[in-house]
């Protein structure tokens, strides 16, 4: 197994899994940049990780679960700022799609071995449905929702060849 730098047994137990999360995500990131997830195995990851088998299943189900967690952390910012109400939706938007030009190689890969579609759990889970209120609120509000993924996913198949501003302008002008 490969170590990688530091001294995980002088580390607390949720420094150490902390740590073990984070060197499994940027090991798991890494071989998607060469094969398909399905290619990767948990050995392959964990040696790659430097960290055991053991400490892999203690933290995730499967590989795709690191991907979901990164995704989730990656996406805090915007996400958080769907559920203010004194940012207006232009600005919200422009946040989204700031945020993944920013971050244009990891979603390349992403987007590339077919595992864009997780973002979709992201964005449900920050977007808070109004099922309680009317008919109108509770459908406006799903409609809002998978417009706003539907855009971001349809923008990764293009290749992001529109710059984050003109889709934050394009779906400004749609969502109203």
């Amino acid at each position: 197994m490969k170590q990688n730098g530091k001294s995980v047994s002088a580390m607390g137990n949720e420094k150490r899994n902390l740590y073990s999360r984070q060197q499994l995500t940027k090991a798991l990131l890494k071989l998607l940049k060469k094969k398909e997830l399905a290619d990767i195995t948990v050995s392959e990851l964990c040696e790659e990780a430097g960290v055991g088998r053991v400490t892999f299943y203690r933290n995730y189900p499967d590989m795709k679960d690191i991907v979901r967690q990164f995704l989730l952390e990656d996406n805090r910012e915007w996400t958080e700022t769907i559920l203010t109400d004194d940012v207006p939706f232009n600005e919200k938007f422009r946040r989204i799609f700031r945020h993944f030009e920013d971050n244009r190689k990891v979603y390349e890969i992403l987007n590339r071995r077919g595992l864009t579609d997780l973002l979709q759990d992201v964005i449900t889970s920050a977007w808070k449905l109004k099922l309680d209120g009317s008919l109108a609120e509770a459908y406006s509000s799903a409609y809002l929702m998978y417009l706003v993924y539907g855009f971001i996913e349809v923008w990764f198949r293009r290749g992001m060849i529109d710059s984050s501003e003109e889709m934050a302008v394009l779906l400004s002008a749609v969502g109203k």
